[in-house]
């Protein structure tokens, strides 16, 4: 009864089968047809061209899409609770080769525009501070809260008239697509996104993750820094043919809403014990220890957030039998 992390969800059978038919003899690196098929599919999904290239984590494709858009004398705008501020290790950093996270609050771990005007208004245009060069956004958040296009497009003309880059970690960026009921090119390019770390493992794929790029002017930047970088396996094939199968009969996005379908579950169950609204996958609900400790005591796991909180994540490989009793079981706290 696994609520821990989507990433720990089993890989879908029409990804291990398009592995399967990728076991063949073909060209190294990213030569392959599988590989070479991706900008076109991309492409048509986008409906604009762009470059897309396989990468094999989210950590790899958030930090070579900032490298992209920031030199290292500069600094990317993020929110404070931001994965790539928490949970990569510093990798922006390091692959940036320095540039400086500029942390921003806002509510649901969402930036606003009027935040990020604030931090902006008290930097000097002046070398002797750290000039921002790109803002970095999440969708759905760590909070598992979404961003609208609207909210996208009000982010994206700041960053036009600061001549900044916008970059969207979308780890769960078919989660907010499920929910939002747009289309992809409506909450990115057409929106001011540059670059889109677009996120499949967690969402059924095993091994493969997309970075995509909405101008053309940091493809082939981002080529060179993913061989730099170690990330070019010379078996691309294998992750080119996963993003395909996911993309097939638009298996991302349903996978998304089946996942969101379980959260809503749990989110029913919880009632007025929500910290945040349940935008996508991710349930945030008050737990004192005691609460927590009898929901393990009966085999379920989840991981503890802030103080007094739980996180659950549902995964798209879960059916409403199974979410049920734990929806029950906390629906039974009262």
């Amino acid at each position: 009864m696994r609520f821990f992390s989507d990433n720990a969800a089993p890989v879908c059978p029409q990804v291990l089968e398009a592995l399967t038919e990728a076991n063949v003899l073909d060209t190294a690196y990213d030569g392959d047809a599988w590989s070479k098929a991706l900008d076109a599919r991309f492409s048509e999904l986008f409906e604009t061209r762009v470059h897309a290239l396989w990468v094999p984590t989210g950590t790899a494709a958030n930090a070579l899409a900032l490298a992209a858009l920031c030199p290292p004398y500069g600094g990317v705008i993020c929110h404070r609770d931001s994965h790539i501020q928490n949970d990569e290790c510093g990798a922006p950093e390091f692959y940036t080769h320095g540039a400086k996270l500029m942390l921003v609050d806002g509510p649901q771990a969402k930036l606003a525009p009027d935040a990020i005007d604030a931090l902006l208004g008290t930097i000097r245009d002046d070398v002797h501070q750290v000039q921002p060069h790109a803002i970095s956004i999440t969708n759905a958040t760590e909070y598992g809260c979404v961003y609208t296009p609207e909210e996208v497009a009000a982010i994206g003309a700041l960053a036009r008239k600061h001549e900044l880059g916008l970059h969207m970690d979308g780890a769960r960026f078919a989660n907010a697509v499920a929910t939002l009921g747009c289309t992809p090119a409506d909450l990115t390019w057409r929106a001011g996104v540059d670059m889109l770390s677009f996120g499949f493992v967690k969402n059924g794929g095993m091994s493969a993750e997309a970075l995509i790029c909405f101008r053309s002017e940091f493809a082939t930047s981002s080529l060179y820094r993913r061989k730099r970088a170690g990330l070019l396996l010379s078996k691309g094939r294998y992750l080119a043919a996963q993003l395909l199968a996911m993309l097939d009969d638009d298996l991302w996005l349903a996978n998304g809403a089946a996942a969101n379908a379980g959260a809503q579950l749990l989110a029913t169950a919880a009632g007025d014990r929500l910290v945040y609204p349940v935008e996508a996958n991710e349930v945030f609900l008050r737990l004192s220890k005691e609460e927590a400790a009898g929901l393990r005591e009966q085999g379920f796991d989840f991981y503890d957030w802030a103080e007094g909180e739980a996180r659950l994540v549902t995964s798209w490989d879960q059916s409403e039998a199974e979410i049920k009793p734990l929806a029950d079981a906390i629906a039974v706290l009262g």
